[in-house]
């Protein structure tokens, strides 16, 4: 007991509470942990290092007399529970992360005097869908029937992904917190959210989701920047939370990727989901809900079609190897458009190294492999 640490044990409490953890569970798999809560012992500094690795929090927190408040700085919609705007520790520490690289990145392109974008927040919801459609395929430099011209949606999905970063946006694609996989984050409960700035907006798409429905969410996200509003979603069954700029925004990545009228024309020759998939360039789920929107299926047709379509993608992913290449895997968790902010603050000498590191998740020799052999600046 003397050569122990001092610690307020509801500390030690709401740290495991925090990270998502069962309190009886926990301290079943360490007895360490429930000695200090009864307290029969006292923990050592290297025990308590030990204890806030495991539960992922900052090892000063452990000291603090009362739990800190915690503020999530975006609103998170869910679409069953639109007031519910908690979050797992995961989701929460991925949101600081990109907040972090983001507040970096505004500093760095206001002092080399990059201008704000124009269509950030340039409409509200008082505007019309198809208004905001027009201009973000106007920005994007994209016609009417822009993916028509690929033999695929999936190279329709990378074009749009690249014409997206090309005007200023910095998409980032993780389906973990940083490079920890260890910490992934949850489908269900984040899909993806969006951090809107003028002069760095910052997209995050859940990598750990369908390539369908990441496509959707893609332009989801487009439209809560053209109307400047920051949020997260879990977009459950592909459904928005009832809130008017969710709402509005969800018209907008509909009508963005299936025309209303072109739709309606080409349902009346063909009631056929797979070959409106060949001709609109979207997947499957995509024109299952706009066939939902347009009346042409109902509401338990379309659920229907949903659950058989995510366990049939479900069934892929299990028979798929899960082995990639970490260095072409951290291109989009960084954020190709980031990552060349960074190489080039780096080797002007407008970054530390160590600060480089913070931003990126990347140390030493791996940081230095990535951007002189797999990175290429564009």
């Amino acid at each position: 007991m003397k050569n122990g640490v001092d610690i307020n044990v509801k500390m030690i409490t709401w740290a495991i509470s925090r990270a998502g953890h069962d309190l009886h569970e926990f301290t079943t798999g360490f007895p360490k942990v429930q000695e200090w809560i009864e307290n029969k012992s006292k923990p050592t500094l290297k025990q308590l290092e030990t204890f806030s690795k495991k539960v992922h929090i900052p090892f000063g927190y452990l000291f603090l007399a009362n739990p800190p408040e915690e503020h999530l700085p975006i609103p998170f919609f869910r679409t069953n529970n639109p007031q519910n705007h908690a979050v797992s520790i995961n989701v929460y520490d991925t949101i600081l992360s990109i907040q972090r690289r983001q507040e970096w990145l505004i500093e760095y392109m206001q002092n080399a005097e990059f201008q704000p974008l124009k269509y950030v927040g340039k409409f509200h919801t008082r505007h019309n869908p198809a208004e905001i459609v027009a201009d973000i395929r106007k920005t994007l430099g994209l016609s009417h029937n822009w993916a028509s011209e690929f033999q695929t949606w999936q190279d329709a999905l990378q074009h749009l992904t690249q014409k997206i970063e090309e005007v200023g946006i910095i998409m980032v694609f993780n389906g973990v917190f940083e490079n920890s996989t260890n910490r992934p984050i949850n489908v269900d409960e984040c899909r993806g959210f969006v951090l809107v700035d003028k002069m760095a907006p910052f997209m995050f798409i859940n990598n750990a989701d369908g390539k369908a429905a990441q496509l959707f969410t893609i332009v989801h996200e487009l439209a809560h920047i053209w109307t400047g509003h920051s949020a997260g979603f879990d977009f459950r069954n592909l459904q928005p939370a009832n809130d008017p700029n969710e709402l509005l925004c969800d018209k907008v990545a509909a009508e963005f990727l299936v025309p209303a009228a072109s739709f309606n024309e080409f349902w009346m020759g063909s009631h056929n989901i797979k070959s409106a998939v060949r001709y609109f360039k979207v997947s499957e789920i995509v024109i299952a809900r706009r066939a939902l929107d347009t009346g042409k299926i109902t509401r338990d047709q379309f659920f229907e079609f949903y659950n058989e379509y995510i366990s049939r993608e479900n069934f892929k992913k299990e028979h798929q190897s899960s082995g990639g290449d970490f260095y072409a895997t951290t291109k989009k968790r960084l954020g190709l458009s980031f990552a060349a902010h960074i190489n080039n603050a780096v080797k002007a000498d407008k970054l530390l190294y160590r600060d480089a590191y913070k931003l990126t998740g990347l140390k030493g020799d791996t940081f230095q492999t990535f951007f002189s052999k797999h990175f290429q600046v564009r």
